[in-house]
């Protein structure tokens, strides 16, 4: 399961470190943020320990209303086993009972100058980035003309040849051979290429080139959200192939489904051209323009009419 650890988010927002220092490597698995109004008030039946406690001035303030044996006692138990930090916001002045609590308890706690609504927006697509389900597919993935495209498919296809004509025809790379994906969201698949393979494409009888050094920064990206899956595979005279568009197919990668087509390869077809109409043409049937649905309409209308005589 991925992870973050507080010294991650320590060092991402440049956030001051106050006490606890103990647990500052804590796991975070969660991206959920509470804030502990409720708890402030003594109400711990729910409290969801294991997420990151976000404190700003509404929950200080109250907090400072409360007796001294409460304060201690609230403070405890907001230090749970398994709270990962209590980041308090809008630059507000530690309480000394959290202090003793989080010394105590060895939960970090660490302040920021940042509004508490800002750092908490700021900090919770930090967390679903970082901790989104992730996977790893054989294939290539490239941006054409604003769509990701993964083009995957048997080893020795033709994947990467396809990909460097592409970029030739002025489009960018953004992974070869093995992409990285993640779900950042419902329906939302970014893919990225590992760091160490990151810029490189490899040509079998040439080798590796760095697509950066060769074509400029303006040939590569370095993630793309994917909404297009085209697999290649050795033409097949026994397999009927797709020839209206009509059919749409699914592949699911994570828990997302993704379009998918099919093209056979064989000599003398232009697989880059081919990509590269493809992906203009789903995103105009994104735009609500199906040539293939238009087609099958008139042909029914032609063959109404015809049926009337």
């Amino acid at each position: 399961m991925s992870h973050v650890t507080t010294k991650d988010i320590q060092e991402k927002f440049n956030l001051s470190l106050v006490s606890g220092q103990e647990g500052i490597g804590r796991h975070i698995s969660i991206s959920d943020i509470s804030r502990p109004g409720i708890e402030m008030a003594g109400y711990f039946m729910h409290y969801p320990s294991d997420r990151i406690q976000l404190m700003g001035k509404t929950e200080v303030s109250f907090f400072e209303l409360l007796k001294p044996k409460e304060r201690s006692d609230r403070m405890m138990k907001l230090c749970a086993q398994d709270t990962p930090v209590i980041i308090v916001a809008h630059g507000m002045e530690v309480p000394s009972e959290l202090i003793i609590a989080s010394n105590e308890n060895s939960v970090p706690v660490l302040t920021t100058s940042m509004p508490t609504t800002r750092f908490s927006s700021m900090l919770t697509n930090y967390l679903e980035s970082m901790l989104a389900p992730t996977t790893a597919v054989h294939g290539v993935l490239v941006d054409i003309y604003g769509v990701g495209v993964l083009i995957t498919g048997k080893s020795g296809v033709g994947k990467s040849e396809t990909a460097l004509e592409l970029v030739k025809r002025g489009h960018r790379l953004v992974a070869d051979d093995c992409v990285e994906i993640r779900q950042e969201g419902e329906d939302t698949l970014v893919g990225s290429a590992p760091k160490l393979i990151e810029h490189l494409l490899e040509i079998r009888g040439l080798g590796i080139i760095d697509i950066m050094t060769l074509f400029g920064a303006s040939a590569i990206r370095s993630y793309k959200r994917i909404t297009l899956v085209i697999e290649l595979e050795i033409w097949d005279e026994k397999k009927t192939y797709d020839r209206l568009g009509l059919e749409e197919e699914k592949m699911e990668i994570i828990n997302t489904a993704v379009t998918k087509l099919t093209v056979p390869v064989r000599p003398g077809r232009n697989l880059a051209v081919i990509i590269e109409v493809a992906a203009m043409n789903h995103r105009l049937k994104k735009m609500g323009v199906n040539a293939a649905e238009d087609f099958a309409k008139r042909l029914d209308d032609v063959i109404n009419q015809n049926g009337e005589f």
